[in-house]
């Protein structure tokens, strides 16, 4: 097994930054075994998610997993908490929050998540978890673009 990287979560300065760090770190595994448990270990770092926010009106709909989003803050900066039951999709969702949590509402909106495909996870996620990572990616996009009309 190669030397993992720091599983810390950085605060880049942008979401491209982000996404080029996340690269970055993929690039250190020789394979997808080593991946996953990268993913899960992220996953694992996720902060504690409060079991009062697991409700109806947060369950991301479209994933397998039971997924839990919530946004906070406005156009300037919008932050995200994030949870699931399921320890990959944590990983995917540590991914989303450090692309796009603590961005503002524009740079979330004009961010595709091009990691995703720079990394190979596009090729190696089962179709209901990429069904699931979209409807969490459109619910972050959404947060944004309610913050954008409402601000």
């Amino acid at each position: 097994m190669t030397a993992q990287p720091d599983i810390r979560l950085p605060a880049e300065t942008s979401a491209q930054a982000a996404q080029e760090a996340i690269a970055e770190e993929f690039a250190f595994f020789g394979d997808w075994t080593e991946r996953y448990q990268y993913l899960i270990d992220l996953g694992r770092k996720l902060p504690p998610f409060p079991d009062a926010l697991k409700t109806e009106e947060h369950k991301v709909q479209g994933c397998q997993s039971q997924v839990w989003l919530v946004a906070s803050g406005d156009r300037q900066r919008l932050d995200f908490q994030a949870i699931s039951d399921s320890a990959i999709v944590s990983g995917l969702i540590a991914l989303l929050l450090r692309v796009y949590s603590g961005r503002s509402a524009q740079e979330i909106l004009d961010t595709e998540p091009r990691y995703i495909e720079t990394i190979g996870l596009a090729k190696h996620l089962s179709p209901t978890r990429s069904n699931g990572l979209a409807a969490m990616l459109q619910t972050i996009k959404h947060y944004a673009q309610s913050a954008v009309d409402n601000a």
